[in-house]
Order: C-alpha cells, then sequence, then structure tokens
C-alpha cells in the first residue's frame, strides 16, 4: 500500500522529511533488520510547515549540502508522504467494479459519492471485502501537488524518487517484520515527534482510521545539538508546564479515538489490544510510563539491537520509521 507514482528499482535510500527534520537511512539487512548507515540533520522552522513545504529554495539548498555530506548523488530514493497531507477513508462501491476499472471509477466520484479535503488526489487502494452488492475499499489519498513537490524536488537535485509511503505503514512494517504482529489484535500505534504526532489504529494489519495533530515548537526553548553517532539531541529549556499541557492534549485524543474505535465502529463489541508507541520526541521514556500509568492497555516501543561481530548495534529509536521505509517491498 503506497502512493502509485513510480516504478521500483534497486539501490535505494529512505528518506524522512519533516517539519524538524530530514533523515535518511541505508537497509543492510532485511532479517532481523539493520542499518547499513544512517544520517540526520535539523531543519530550522518555516521550510516545511504542516507537511508543506513552504521554503523550497532554503530545503532545496539543505539537501544538495546533505547529499554531498552523505554521498548519495544519483540514488534512487523512496520518501515519506508528510502525515498532515494524507488521508485514509473507507469507501464502497459497486460489486460490479473490476479490479482495472477502479481507479478510474474512484476519480470519476471525488467530488460527488467520495468527499476529500483537496481536488486532485494521488491515492491507493486497499480492498477489504465483498457482500456481493458492494465491495469496500481502504482509500489512502493525499493531493497530488504536495506530493509531486516533493518528488520534483528530489528529482532536481538528482536524486531518483521511485516510490512514496505513509508513517503508519513504515512502522508497522517493522513491527511486523520483527514478528511483533498479530491477526487477531487491534494496534494502536502513537507516532510521537517533536512537531506532531499520529494517532493510527491497525485491525487485522489493515490500517483503519488515522488522525494527525501538531504539537507548538519554539525553537528558542530547545538547546539542540548533534551527539558523536550523528544523532540530533533536544533538551527543553522551558517552563515544562507547558510541555504537560501539550501531552495531556494528545492523551484526551488519544481516549476519543479510542472511544470512537470501541463505540462508533465496533459498538462495544471490541476494543484496542495494544499501543504501540514511537518517534523522535526526547520525552518518549516519560511518554511512554504516562501512557502505562493512563492506559490498561499495554504500551509497546520497538528496540531493536542486532549483534555484528561481538558488538551490540543499537538502532536510534529516531530511525526506526526510515527502517520501516527501507522494507518496503523487499520482504
Amino acid at each position: 500500500m503506497a502512493f502509485s507514482l513510480f516504478t521500483s528499482k534497486n539501490r535505494i535510500i529512505n528518506l524522512v522529511l519533516n517539519d524538524h527534520s530530514i533523515r535518511l537511512l541505508e537497509l543492510k539487512q532485511v532479517n532481523p533488520p539493520s542499518a547499513q548507515r544512517w544520517y540526520e540533520r535539523f531543519l530550522p522552522p518555516g521550510i516545511i510547515s504542516d507537511g508543506k513545504i513552504t521554503d523550497i529554495e532554503s530545503l532545496s539548498n539543505i539537501l544538495e549540502q546533505c547529499i554531498d555530506e552523505w554521498k548519495i548523488h544519483r540514488r534512487q530514493v523512496r520518501f515519506i508522504v508528510p502525515d498532515q497531507l494524507v488521508i485514509i477513508r473507507k469507501v464502497s462501491i459497486p460489486a460490479e467494479i473490476q479490479d482495472d476499472e477502479m481507479q478510474g471509477y474512484l476519480y470519476l466520484e471525488l467530488g460527488s459519492s467520495i468527499h476529500l479535503p483537496f481536488e486532485e488526489p494521488v491515492f491507493d487502494i486497499y480492498p477489504l471485502g465483498s457482500d456481493g452488492k458492494t465491495r469496500e475499499l481502504l482509500l489512502f489519498a493525499a493531493p497530488e501537488q504536495n506530493v509531486l513537490e516533493y518528488s520534483n524536488l528530489l528529482t532536481k537535485i538528482k536524486l531518483n524518487p521511485i516510490a512514496a509511503d505513509i508513517s503508519p505503514l513504515a512502522l508497522y512494517r517493522l513491527y511486523y517484520q520483527l514478528d511483533h504482529a498479530s491477526n487477531s489484535e487491534v494496534l494502536f500505534s502513537v507516532q510521537f515527534d517533536m512537531t506532531s504526532v499520529n494517532l493510527c489504529i491497525f485491525e487485522e494489519n489493515v490500517p483503519l482510521v488515522m488522525r494527525q495533530f501538531a504539537l507548538p515548537f519554539n525553537v528558542d526553548l530547545w538547546d539542540i545539538k548533534t551527539d558523536l553517532s550523528g544523532a540530533i539531541v533536544y533538551k527543553y529549556t522551558g517552563d515544562t508546564d507547558e510541555l504537560v499541557i501539550q501531552f495531556e492534549d494528545i492523551f484526551r485524543e488519544i481516549n476519543k479515538l479510542v472511544d470512537f474505535y470501541r463505540y462508533s465502529l465496533h459498538k462495544e463489541n471490541q476494543d484496542i489490544s495494544k499501543f504501540l508507541l514511537n518517534g523522535d520526541h526526547p520525552m518518549l521514556h516519560s511518554i511512554h510510563d504516562e501512557m502505562q500509568e493512563r492506559f490498561e492497555t499495554p504500551v509497546d516501543v520497538i528496540s531493536l539491537e542486532t549483534e555484528i561481530k561481538g558488538k551490540i548495534d543499537r538502532t536510534p529509536i529516531s530511525q526506526l520509521l526510515p527502517l520501516g521505509l527501507a522494507l518496503k517491498g523487499v520482504q
């Protein structure tokens, strides 16, 4: 499941851009998953805002510097479509519509039976089942203009974009590859980053509902450095009560989505089995402890260690999303 804009090739790097960072990872092996190398760079505010490129010249200059430093000239690249741009919607179509007719049918129905908050989407579909009269599909959609803006920028700076994905699927792919997934579970993924939080509920390995929330980010209240491994280190210098308020808002949204799943989607017949917490927020450990305290549902965190020639190699939690992206199409 990914946006069908590109053809697949080999020798691929994996790129995640968001409002505050650029991350790149190259896959070493699939089982167990591990990185050949990874890099990250802090992105100043105002270059990408709410997932949309707002200063393309600055972003282009920074990416060109990264290409030189990371030695990735003319490489093929997968990238994550920012969560803020993505809509997941369940739709029904007549059962007689054939597989090769679905894309055309959906385009014709846009604006009439299918309503999206933007025009001219790029989308992918995932079949859910049929009752003989109608077929249910899961529709993944994003504004084509914004997705192409990313892919065209990558092409302009001499990279070769071949695939686009969304973050909940990329993270779930890693979770699944590590054999943590169960077909019977209902997984609630929480991607808690510096500038945003993505909530997504998976049922039978399929993402059914997703919500995205912005987090206030005042760069003047953070001490931002790069450690010896190349990882970005954030230290908050402001009033911690402000962060507590932010977290409280997100915990309320988690509760709302749990209730929506429980009461609206399943009429109290099914509940969340597990939370999967991930992200690059520097207080993720405290967030994990608070979620364990507040919710009766278990809270899982992916911890990835591989032994190479007697040495333990730990993949930073901030790199798990690009690692999941790297597993796309190679399993």
